[in-house]
Parts: C-alpha cells; sequence; structure tokens
C-alpha cells in the first residue's frame, strides 16, 4: 500500500541529492529589480518645466530693467531702510517677550483679577489685525490730545507718538499676546512636580520661576520664539503706513521717483529674504543649544551634513577606481 506521504525522488530536490553526497550547493543570489517610479519623473519633468517657464517669463520681460536691481541693492536709502527694519523689529520683539513672560504669569496665577486682565489683553491684541493698531496708535491724538502724567511728564501727544513709537507699540504690543500663549504653554509643559519639589525645598514663588520652571520651559519657548521673530521681520514692513521709513517704503520712495517700482520691490525682497535666512541659522543653532537635554544626539549641524556628504563622495569615487 502506497503511502500518500512518500518522500520525493532524489531528482525532484538537487540540492537535497548533492547534499548527500556531501556537497551542497549555496543559496542563489536574489535578483532584486528596482520598481520603477515613472511618476516621480513624469512629476519632477513637469515641475522644472514650469520653473523654467517662470524663470524665462521674468528675465525676458521688457518692463523690468534688472539692472536697476543690482545699481539700488546696495543704495544708503535701501540699507538705511533695512537698518530700520532690523532695529523695529529686534526692539518689538523684546517689548513682546517681556511682556509675554508677565503675562503668561498673570494668565497663569490664582488671581482671579490679574488673570482676567492677562486674558483681555491677549483677546483684544490677538483679534485684531496688526495693521489696524498701529493706525490706532498713530492717530491716538484725536482721542487724547496731551498726554498728562503729572509732575513726571506733559507733552503733546502728536510730538510723542512719533512714527518710530506708534510702530514700536503697534507691534511690540500686538507680539506680547501671541508671546503670552507661547510662554504659557512652555510653562505648562513643565511637570508640576518640579515646583512641588522646589517649595518643599523652601524655594520662593518667583525663585522657583527663574530657577527651575523657566530653563526648562525654555526647550518650549524657543522653537516658536525664533518663528516669531522671523515673522517680526517680514510685518515689520506694515509700519509703512504710520510713515516709518523702513525698508519698504525706503524702496517705494525711490520706486516712485525713478519709476522702477517693481525692480524696487524686487530690492526689498532680496533684503528680507536675506534677514530672514540669516536669523533662521541663529535659530537653527540656538534650538540645538536646549535640545542638549532632551535628546541622546543632537542633530546634525548644516556644516557637519556637507562634510558627512562630502567623505561619503570620497568614499564612493575611492571604491568605484579601485
Amino acid at each position: 500500500m502506497t503511502d500518500k506521504f512518500d518522500k520525493e525522488p532524489a531528482d525532484a530536490n538537487p540540492s537535497a541529492a548533492l547534499s548527500k553526497e556531501g556537497g551542497a550547493l549555496p543559496p542563489e543570489a536574489i535578483k532584486a529589480i528596482p520598481v520603477r517610479h515613472y511618476g516621480r519623473w513624469v512629476s519632477g519633468v513637469i515641475v522644472l518645466a514650469l520653473v523654467a517657464l517662470l524663470v524665462n517669463a521674468f528675465a525676458t520681460a521688457e518692463k523690468i530693467q534688472w539692472s536697476a536691481v543690482g545699481e539700488y541693492v546696495f543704495d544708503d536709502t535701501v540699507l538705511a531702510g533695512a537698518g530700520r527694519t532690523l532695529l523695529i523689529s529686534v526692539l518689538a520683539m523684546v517689548m513682546g517677550v517681556v511682556l509675554g513672560v508677565i503675562l503668561a504669569v498673570m494668565r497663569l496665577s490664582k488671581n482671579p483679577v490679574t488673570s482676567w486682565v492677562a486674558w483681555v489683553y491677549i483677546w483684544f491684541f490677538r483679534g485684531t489685525p496688526v495693521y489696524v493698531q498701529l493706525l490706532l496708535w498713530f492717530n491716538l491724538a484725536l482721542i487724547f490730545p496731551m498726554l498728562n502724567l503729572g509732575p513726571i511728564y506733559k507733552d503733546e501727544m502728536v510730538d510723542v507718538m512719533t512714527p518710530f513709537m506708534a510702530a514700536l507699540l503697534g507691534l511690540g504690543l500686538n507680539e506680547a499676546a501671541y508671546m503670552a500663549e507661547i510662554c504659557r504653554a512652555g510653562l505648562m509643559a513643565v511637570d508640576e512636580g518640579q515646583t512641588e519639589a522646589a517649595h518643599a525645598l523652601g524655594m520662593s514663588h518667583g525663585k522657583t520661576l527663574r530657577r527651575i520652571v523657566i530653563p526648562q520651559a525654555m526647550r518650549v519657548i524657543v522653537p516658536p520664539t525664533g518663528n516669531e521673530f522671523i515673522n517680526m521681520l517680514k510685518t515689520s514692513s506694515l509700519v509703512y503706513a504710520v510713515t516709518y521709513n523702513e525698508l519698504l517704503r525706503a524702496t517705494s520712495t525711490i520706486g516712485s521717483t525713478s519709476y522702477a517700482v517693481m525692480e524696487m520691490l524686487f530690492v526689498a525682497c532680496i533684503w528680507y529674504l536675506v534677514m530672514t535666512s540669516v536669523f533662521s541659522v541663529f535659530q537653527y543653532y540656538l534650538e540645538r543649544r536646549y535640545a542638549r537635554g532632551s535628546l541622546r544626539q543632537l542633530p546634525p549641524t548644516p556644516w557637519q551634513k556637507i562634510k558627512a556628504n562630502m567623505l561619503g563622495l570620497g568614499h564612493a569615487r575611492g571604491g568605484v577606481s579601485a
């Protein structure tokens, strides 16, 4: 009687036959055939074609004098405007950070009055456009003709609310509302056990904030703060409305007199891109510094990435030549 589980004949399994003779064949190498992604190549060609058409449209535009861009990019008036843009952005950001920390502490306070005042401040300045706030500060003399602080200071509001002051208050106070929420999120990210342990050691509330809570909250606060400052550099162009002579107003003035309106807008774009790119690098290294306590291995810097790619390319060439 034949068993249905009889073994296969020896010739049906050559490797088994060879193994009986004492020499087994090695396994065959897997022939991996890479998948061809034709859609990627098609989409890449389409994108490059669209970019080429866009560049060609700008390059061949008859009404754009590209020589004027290079002529005015380092003009003294433009450089002065870029410097004022940087100045007003830095000062407004400092004001926003300082007031934001104060408002965040007030918002987290158990005192209902301070918490409510902070909430109303954030609600108003986040709920109204910064452009409208700039115009309100610039026209404040229509409501308060005189600034009377008693024996300390007294002057007409027109002389007090200069374009620089209106720009600083408009940008700084608006930024404080956003920084308050960022700082509040950072403070709330610190475990409450840290505060309780500090209080158990006899530390005051203020000392606990300065030495325990805020240093740990900086890991959460720093990244969005860097983004806010880069956004501030671009938002500063709105102070054009209060006649502050920053970068956009300086380039627009030159464009209106030289009839090179588009060319001067390109000059303004160049300087905005330069400033935001430089501060983006600073932001990257600042985030990397504050990530030292939370990551086992820090992300590579741009220079380290370039160096690694160059070494990898050198090893690849060495392997090919060998």
